[in-house]
């Protein structure tokens, strides 16, 4: 699962990859500077961790972890093959959510591709783009769609007013999200599209440093812009990330951000942000050799969430012994949450919480 960065030339997408990443991606005051996608695999900052190590005091410690991939940025008639259009939208297609950058900053010395900053504009650019694609691929689809739907084959009926639905709310400007399926098959149909516009996206403002605690003029107007999206809107002064990330020590980033009135990086706030879009969620498991954040879909199984260690015990499965992250925490090791009989057994269909601490029991 991975999220790309996304938006016009210029507005600080390469600088913000190297902040989460520490890949030092090329980085210039000119449009396609990133020609290749630069993909990113980022630790998720996440305190819990840092708690059961205290708690465990194990060997090493390994964070969960995302990709993130860095997208050359998009210009006017990207849709038509602009630039290197279809090449950046294809990249666009292969992730599974989108963090858009806008540029909400003053900069003479930094060239805006439009000549102003205005990111309303900016945003609308991107999205009609995105948009033109996926009506392109909504009525190649529906070209073929047709013939079977004549015919009253029930499967192609269905799809036929579904892409009707999608086309008619593309032709008005809007993005596919908007369209929400009525039922599982319509939810199906939707993903095997693969349409740009349904991936869930999150919005980043790139402000100067002195606007990196409160927001400015243009952040809320892409605020009231975008309320209706249900999407997230994150406020970063991108270049200063830079330099906390330059900085030697946790201490000096620390006074670093006391100054700009930032309890921590932006960065960190996003990289969650991305892993919430993701519909990612963490299960730890801990004892003396390691302790370890895991990845897993939110909604997965026991078995599932074992699957992710290893294949075997995904097809193993026994049982999965269940330690609630707040009790852990509360009891203070894995014996005093046995002692007080908090400690869980769950079979096959358990639905595995956010922050559950785990042990599997399988047989290969």
């Amino acid at each position: 699962m991975k999220a790309g960065i996304v938006g016009l030339p210029n507005v600080g997408k390469s600088t913000l990859f190297n902040c989460l990443s520490n890949a030092k991606a090329q980085s210039a005051n000119f449009p396609f500077c990133t020609i290749e996608p630069n993909v990113g695999v980022v630790n998720v900052p996440d305190p819990r961790l840092q708690k059961l190590e205290e708690l465990v005091n194990p060997e090493r410690v390994v964070p969960a972890t995302v990709e993130i991939v860095d997208i050359a940025g998009l210009v006017k008639g990207a849709s038509k093959g602009e630039g290197l259009g279809n090449q950046f939208l294809g990249n666009i297609r292969e992730c599974n959510a989108i963090i858009h950058v806008l540029r909400c900053f003053d900069n003479d010395n930094i060239v805006h591709v439009d000549g102003s900053v205005n990111p309303i504009r900016d945003k609308e650019t991107i999205d009609i783009e995105l948009q033109l694609k996926d009506l392109e691929t909504v009525e190649k689809r529906l070209e073929k769609v047709k013939r079977t739907a004549k015919a009253g084959i029930k499967e192609a009926v269905v799809e036929d007013a579904l892409l009707e639905n999608i086309k008619a709310v593309l032709l008005q400007g809007k993005s596919a999200r908007v369209v929400q399926p009525k039922n599982q098959d319509e939810t199906d149909l939707m993903e095997s599209f693969q349409l740009i516009t349904t991936k869930p996206v999150l919005y980043v403002c790139n402000v100067d440093e002195g606007s990196a605690a409160t927001g400015n003029k243009y952040v809320e107007q892409v605020r009231e812009l975008v309320k209706e999206e249900d999407a997230e809107v994150i406020v970063l002064a991108v270049g200063t990330e830079a330099d906390i990330t330059e900085l030697e020590t946790y201490e000096e980033r620390q006074m670093f951000l006391e100054d700009l009135g930032l309890k921590e990086p932006g960065a960190s706030a996003l990289i969650r942000a991305a892993y919430k879009l993701l519909k990612l969620q963490t299960y730890f498991t801990a004892g003396v050799k390691e302790v370890r954040a895991w990845t897993i879909q939110v909604g997965d199984t026991a078995p599932q969430a074992a699957g992710v260690i290893h294949t075997d015990f995904e097809k193993g499965f026994i049982r999965a012994e269940v330690i609630a992250y707040d009790d852990y925490v509360a009891f203070g090791s894995e014996a005093k949450v046995k002692e007080a009989g908090k400690l869980r057994v769950e079979g096959k269909e358990y639905i595995v919480k956010d922050g559950d601490v785990m042990h599997f029991r399988f047989n290969v």
